[in-house]
């Protein structure tokens, strides 16, 4: 696969110039806001209100400001809360309002990251009163002192992360009260301690603070030095072992970022663990777009077959329907597709899929099931489905030629553009089976009739796509600029993006120019995976995608598979919705007042 000169001149830049937002922010450098309410109840939905604001400011351990305000609630303080806090209805008589109490705040946090203890309550109330003022919530970045404690603190040093009892572990110099004020103290000492101990597990930035998670193990996290070469771009990562075996790949928008959180962040597979523990180095691929670097994805995983990538334990046993040319013709499965004139239906990643295709086509055209060659005029005893009127039985002469192929003709349509008498043919049966109570037969004839609606679908696109010489599109992306991608015969050739202020006929002339040469496949198949030239097929198909050029005629047929895939489809997913009466798990009882 080729690419546009605009793809290379983006990655360069960035390996040139390693700003230090690139390698993280400092712990050290960051500011925080460390926040406590105090409030009249548990849920500002519900009603409660906050009755005091205190906030610390700091920065490298140093204090640099504090914040503290009562608030009227502007309702009676309930006594137990007056109790817990010491703060009483004669306190906040004359004190602001939450009105101007909490822009007051939001200009004293203005560009800091908010600390606070159980954050989701003190944010969360902070939130949803600045919605209630139709007051627009600051991008603040949070981090949640609890749940940092729960990651890093024993049960053997305390037996819960209450405030108080982390405050007495990291030995604060303030005991929380149950005023804001006091209360903010105490977390700015135990925020304190937590970086502290965090630094000895690695955690040093406040991106790696924020994606902490105290299952991802200190060898993992003493390997993060892996990322620091890769750039913030779109692209493919290889994680390589020491004798430079391929051990996983994958793909992002951000190839350092992504790349960063195998070592810091929220990674709880246990494969992933240990992929990261026999990973000796991570190369990159950089690519133009998002689609190039899915695509690469693809072909890397079917080409090196890396142990922890799922997909790639079997890449390449696929099975394909075969309607054979031959003097009678059948259907059978094979492995691959060859340039003989025949008609396929396929590929299926699962032979199971395939089988129910084509008990879908057995059950709707008696074409023989036999394997056996027969010639002009066979001359042999029926089989069994011969005497169930399932099979026309050429081997005994009962059927002519001229017969027997316009079934076959039959069977051709059904596969290249018109599946209505399977889905006629098997209705009918489904219907006739439930009104006898025959469910489970039913449904067996169901799941054939959704296979093959299925694979006839995809491979009518599939097949659409492949039969083009070329066609290249493109699509405005986010940023403003324009994504160009070159497909041909279903293979992504080649991927540029347009400079701002080059002419778009000139640089998409030159990424055709450059684009790789395809030759088409034997047969309907595209020049590539089904798996990527339906990532093709979808990127063409998404809005705001514009053709430039398409050579040859790029046409499905009008009543093809595609017309009843919209019902198969919602069947199934209302199938994955349903709670089987013996799996309760999903069920709640319900009370229900006497009348």
């Amino acid at each position: 696969m080729s690419r546009g000169s605009a793809s290379t001149a983006e990655p360069g830049r960035w390996e040139a110039q390693r700003s230090f937002d690139e390698l993280g922010r400092p712990l050290r450098d960051v500011t925080f806001t460390v926040v406590d309410l105090e409030t009249t109840g548990g849920s500002a939905a519900g009603g409660s209100m906050i009755t005091e604001i205190g906030a610390v400011k700091v920065r490298g351990g140093e204090v640099l400001g504090e914040f503290q305000t009562l608030v009227d609630p502007g309702l009676a303080i309930p006594p137990f809360i007056a109790v817990l806090t010491g703060i009483t209805d004669s306190m906040v008589v004359g004190a602001p309002r939450i009105e101007a109490a909490l822009p007051a705040f939001l200009e004293f946090a203005a560009g800091t990251c908010l600390v606070a203890h159980n954050a989701p309550f003190d944010v969360g109330f902070l939130k949803h009163f600045a919605e209630q003022q139709g007051r627009p919530w600051p991008a603040f970045e949070v981090v949640d002192t609890a749940r940092l404690a729960r990651r890093v603190v024993t049960r053997d040093e305390t037996p819960d992360c209450k405030l108080s009892s982390l405050a007495r572990l990291f030995r604060s110099g303030t005991t929380p009260d149950h005023r804001a004020l006091t209360d903010a103290r105490a977390t700015v000492d135990v925020l304190h301690g937590l970086i502290a101990r965090l630094g000895a597990l690695g955690v040093h930035t406040l991106e790696e603070l924020a994606t902490f998670n105290g299952r991802v193990t200190s060898a993992q996290r003493r390997k993060r030095h892996l990322a620091e070469h890769l750039p913030h771009a779109p692209g493919v990562y290889l994680f390589r072992d020491d004798a430079d075996r391929v051990l996983y790949v994958g793909t992002s928008k951000d190839l350092r970022t992504r790349v960063r959180t195998y070592f810091t962040a929220s990674e709880t597979r246990s494969r992933m663990g240990e992929m990261v523990g026999l990973a000796a180095r991570v190369d990159h691929v950089v690519c133009a777009t998002p689609l190039e670097a899915e695509v690469r994805e693809l072909r890397l995983i079917a080409e090196h077959t890396p142990r922890y990538n799922r997909r790639s334990r079997f890449p390449h046993k696929v099975h394909f329907l075969k309607l054979t040319r031959e003097t009678w013709p059948r259907l059978s499965l094979v492995r691959r597709v060859l340039d003989d004139d025949a008609d396929y239906l396929g590929p299926f990643s699962s032979r199971g899929t395939a089988e129910k295709c084509l008990a879908a086509l057995h059950d709707t055209f008696p074409v023989r099931q036999c394997s056996d060659r027969l010639g002009r005029e066979p001359s042999r005893s029926p089989c069994v489905l011969a005497e169930m009127q399932r099979c026309l039985s050429p081997c005994d002469g009962s059927v002519d030629p001229t017969t027997y192929a316009a079934v076959v003709r039959q069977v051709r349509d059904a596969l290249l553009t018109r599946p209505d008498r399977v889905v006629e043919v098997i209705n009918e049966r489904m219907g006739g089976l439930a009104a006898e109570e025959r469910f489970e037969e039913a449904g067996t004839h169901r799941d054939r009739l959704a296979a093959f609606v299925r694979a006839a679908s995809r491979t009518q696109r599939l097949t659409a796509l492949a039969r083009l010489p070329e066609v290249v599109a493109a699509r405005r992306d986010d940023d403003g600029r324009w994504s160009v991608h070159v497909v041909r015969h279903g293979r992504l050739a080649a991927a540029g993006v347009i400079p701002p202020g080059a002419d778009a006929h000139d640089f998409v002339r030159v990424l055709r120019a450059g684009a790789e040469t395809v030759l088409p496949a034997p047969g309907p198949v595209p020049a590539a995976s089904a798996e990527e030239s339906e990532k093709v097929l979808r990127w063409l198909e998404a809005p705001g995608v514009r053709l430039v050029e398409v050579e040859g005629e790029w046409t499905c047929p009008v009543g093809g598979a595609g017309r009843h895939l919209a019902l198969h489809d919602a069947v199934h997913q209302s199938r994955l919705t349903l709670v089987p009466f013996d799996d309760r798990r999903g069920l709640r009882p319900v009370h229900r007042p006497a009348r």
